[in-house]
């Protein structure tokens, strides 16, 4: 019934400084933008006379590997929410690298909040390998992961 992931939509509060974030920091290419307006969106998003900016961005040129949809609600008042791994919703949205070291200094030198160093994890008796990992946050305060499977 359900096929593959398509994108992965996180609503942010100013497209432009995000795109920047996405692609230049995260080294995510960009695969363009649309603007959502009408009576159709008016519907999807159950918002009169909404419009929203809408970017695609991607680290793989596979098929199977979903873009990230990044969404900005244009002329309507944005409630900006704390991101929080203790609440329902999406905890985060995670990236894989094969050089989680170099990644992580790089965020640091580029200001990003990171929430701790990479961490050693091993999971091999649970069926699930080793890997590094850590967390960090976008321009908004969205939460993300960055892993390296070894």
């Amino acid at each position: 019934m359900v096929g593959r992931i398509y994108h992965v939509g996180l609503s942010v509060s100013d497209l432009d400084k995000s795109i920047a974030f996405y692609r230049d920091v995260l080294g995510l290419a960009f695969q363009g933008e649309i603007m959502m307006v009408g009576e159709e969106t008016d519907k999807m998003f159950q918002k009169k006379n909404c419009k929203a900016r809408v970017a695609y961005l991607n680290g793989s040129e596979n098929i199977e590997t979903p873009p990230v949809e990044l969404i900005q609600f244009v002329d309507n008042e944005f409630k900006k929410v704390q991101s929080n791994l203790f609440m329902t919703s999406i905890s985060e949205l995670c990236f894989y690298t094969d050089d989680i070291d170099t990644v992580y200094k790089e965020l640091i030198k580029n200001n990003v909040e990171c929430l701790s160093e990479p961490q050693y994890f091993d999971f091999s008796s649970q069926g699930f390998g080793k890997s590094k990992a850590f967390y960090f946050k976008d321009p908004d305060g969205i939460i993300l992961e960055m892993m390296q499977p070894l």
